[in-house]
């Protein structure tokens, strides 16, 4: 069953932040939150996820990674098309 995650990242690249993105993306089923601040929904675990996109960054570079689920509000998303997506699955 495919849970919805919460993928924040701090890179200190252009090219780092680029293939985190690259890696949120490569699930398929993604919704960007900010620029550093994105869901997705896998049937992965949080650890998995971390070990993923963890290979891609630094090591002095932050990822964390929370499952979501229980409660969520938000102002100025992206667009009509985010919030339906947010709507939906967080």
């Amino acid at each position: 069953m495919a849970n919805t995650y919460i993928v924040c990242f701090e890179t200190s690249t252009p090219a780092a932040k680029s293939a985190v993105v690259e890696g949120i993306k490569s699930y398929g089923f993604y919704c960007p939150i900010n620029e550093t601040t994105w869901a997705v929904k896998t049937d992965r675990n949080a650890v998995a996820i971390r070990e993923h996109l963890g290979a891609l960054i630094g090591p002095t570079e932050r990822l964390f990674v929370i499952r979501s689920g229980t409660e969520s509000a938000w102002k100025n998303s992206y667009g009509p098309k985010h919030d339906a997506w947010f709507k939906e699955h967080l």
